[in-house]
């Protein structure tokens, strides 16, 4: 199973990179993808997760070869 994992914004320079790719033999949430691919960094509150370009929960299943990105909080007045 190959994952491609984007992230965005302020994630992207406080994790010091913008892409990650996973090869991972078992089933996994976003929440999953968040945790192997930041080596354990917290997730800020608020974080947006899309899957294939749509929005999902962090409880949602990954399946081969999707694409997982993730957002900062939208901040602005």
């Amino acid at each position: 199973m190959t994952i491609n994992v984007r992230f965005f914004a302020s994630l992207r320079e406080r994790l010091g990179y913008a892409d990650a790719e996973l090869e991972m033999q078992t089933n996994l949430t976003a929440n999953d993808v968040w945790n192997l691919s930041t080596q354990g960094h917290d997730m800020p509150a608020n974080t947006l997760v899309a899957v294939n370009q749509e929005y999902v929960s962090l409880n949602e299943a990954i399946r081969d070869g999707d694409e997982v990105a993730f957002f900062p909080p939208v901040t602005g007045g």
